[in-house]
């Protein structure tokens, strides 16, 4: 592939980044707080890309405009021998720029056309929760009932025993995983960087939990702290539970990845 090819290559790769960063593709990819990178990596390439064409469009301008100061003798004889390099340089190197290697733009098109799903019930129930001791527990604010990541309720239900929970109505979404057994748990995948390092975080489900809870459907629980817990099968980490007092299913968040700080 030649420098112009490869340019395009390139700007398109730069454009599809850019195109993630504008919208919501970024998500499925990376955490959010990553977006200004994303956006500044697909400048850059575009820029690298425009210079590329214009350094090697500069060299050909500065050649012909030598060429127009030659003799139609010297002109001629130049253009010749130019020729008959090209010729030995196209039957020696010809088999190094082979067609198919545009085929590298089918992938570009495929990250600009189909967004991929986020991670989940499958991804989730194959590997161990990911719940990690936190830095500290901030003091929560009131609210009634008070909003709380999965991460951030599993890291107070574990490592703080409840004691930061106990007594106040809590609300938290997450989608459905059922192990082998059916039990059902409320999950969200924790990204530390990018969807490649996504693990989940885990709270069993005990009190008034509805009949029916269909793998990767998103459920929004309300209820309160409980002593519960369980062992993850895959990697025996702790899974606290959560008693839920209501329930119901609501639509996919704008962002399904929480952040592996959480």
């Amino acid at each position: 592939m030649n420098r112009q090819a490869q340019a395009t290559v390139m700007f398109l790769v730069g454009a599809a980044v850019l195109h993630a960063g504008f919208t919501d593709l970024h998500l499925r990819y990376v955490k959010a707080e990553l977006r200004p990178l994303l956006l500044a990596a697909g400048i850059v390439l575009i820029v690298a890309a425009i210079a590329t064409v214009c350094y090697e469009l500069r060299p050909r301008a500065a050649q012909e405009t030598q060429e127009t100061e030659q003799t139609q003798p010297e002109r001629e004889h130049h253009e010749r021998r130019d020729d008959d390099q090209v010729g030995h340089a196209q039957v020696g190197h010809a088999h190094r720029e082979p067609r198919i290697s545009w085929l590298l733009i089918l992938p570009l098109l495929a990250l600009i056309l189909v967004a991929p799903p986020a991670l989940g019930s499958y991804s989730a129930m194959r590997t161990g929760t990911a719940l990690q001791p936190p830095w500290g527990f901030p003091t929560l604010p009131a609210g009634d009932p008070l909003k709380l990541s999965v991460g951030d309720y599993a890291g107070r239900a574990v490592y703080d025993h409840g004691h930061s929970l106990s007594g106040r109505r809590l609300k938290i979404t997450g989608f459905i995983a059922l192990d082998r057994s059916g039990e059902p748990y409320l999950v969200r995948m924790a990204l530390n960087c990018c969807a490649a390092d996504a693990q989940p975080v885990k709270i069993g489900l005990s009190g008034q939990i509805p009949a029916v809870l269909p793998p990767d459907a998103w459920l929004e629980v309300i209820g309160t702290y409980t002593g519960r817990q369980t062992k993850d099968p895959v990697n025996d980490g702790v899974i606290p539970f959560i008693n839920v007092s209501e329930a119901r299913r609501v639509p996919a968040p704008h962002d399904q990845y929480e952040s592996g700080s959480s």
